[in-house]
């Protein structure tokens, strides 16, 4: 499923880790107006993606997704939590996840004690997404751990992400592969995380950047 048009549009952090490779023979080629240069998407390919598991589980686990971790008429975090714990997800004690979220892989899912997710929270995780204690991923917030090669044949890219404990990833908030966010660290709302940020600061914009520090000294 890593070649589906969800995975090639939407995981587009053109900001970063756009590593410079050597194109296929004929990946680029130019267009006709003006000479600009089109890459051939049908050449892309998986990079060092790795799947860990096969069709078969994946295509399963996509039905169910749909049908109860991604269902808002499943009110009940203890449900979520199960079914994801089924399918290979490290999940700790005291997660609420009582709204509809989306967990692209949970055998590449771990998370503390103690954790929040609000309504339409996506992980999108090819690759490892460790998440600490008594951290709140809240409404619309997208953690993505994979992007494109932009330069050259758009193959697929995959880093893991950290998110440390105490940790506050506010609404509709994107964390981009290959990021680390320290220890109670804080990102305001709409923000765009493209960099590994320091403990305990409150960070926001698009590119993020340090804002103040979270505590009073």
């Amino acid at each position: 499923m890593h070649r589906t048009i969800d995975e090639h549009c939407i995981e587009e952090d053109v900001a970063r880790d756009a590593g410079v490779r050597n194109a296929a023979p004929g990946a680029v080629s130019a267009q006709s107006d003006g000479g600009a240069r089109v890459i051939d998407l049908s050449l892309a390919g998986k990079g060092n993606y790795v799947a860990k598991r096969s069709t078969l589980i994946e295509l399963v686990w996509f039905f169910l997704e749909a049908a109860i971790i991604n269902n808002k008429f499943i009110p009940v975090s203890a449900i979520r939590v199960w079914l994801l714990r089924r399918f290979g997800a490290r999940i700790g004690t005291g997660c609420r996840m009582p709204h509809p979220i989306r967990v692209k892989a949970p055998w590449n899912l771990q998370v503390g004690d103690n954790c929040w997710f609000g309504v339409n929270a996506w992980i999108y995780n090819q690759t490892s997404i460790r998440i600490g204690s008594n951290v709140c991923i809240s409404q619309d917030a997208f953690l993505t751990t994979g992007s494109h090669d932009l330069a050259t044949n758009m193959d697929l890219h995959v880093k893991p992400i950290v998110i440390e404990d105490g940790v506050w990833i506010t609404s509709k908030c994107v964390v981009q592969m290959g990021v680390t966010i320290g220890r109670s660290a804080v990102v305001t709302p709409l923000s765009v995380v493209h960099r590994s940020l320091e403990a305990e600061g409150v960070y926001g914009g698009n590119p993020v950047r340090f804002i103040r520090k979270r505590f009073d000294a």
